[in-house]
């Protein structure tokens, strides 16, 4: 799996976990919905401040973003 969809399906897998919309977690971020969105499906790469930004909205460590989950 390559980093954009690692990074992609963390957000998207945390952002559900949480309970929060797209909407909602821009919101927290201060930015776009879109933008999101675009991460979420690896039309868009986040910078590392953006990935901490987003990390920081999710109260989680930056690194889970970045974390490649074990199949079980």
């Amino acid at each position: 799996m390559s980093l954009g969809e690692i990074v992609a399906t963390n957000l998207r897998r945390i952002r559900m976990e949480r309970g929060l919309s797209q909407e909602e977690l821009a919101s927290r971020v201060g930015i776009d919905r879109n933008y999101v969105g675009m991460i979420e499906r690896q039309e868009n790469s986040p910078t590392i401040a953006m990935i901490e930004r987003l990390a920081k909205a999710l109260e989680i460590p930056p690194v889970r973003l970045l974390e490649e989950r074990k199949p079980r």
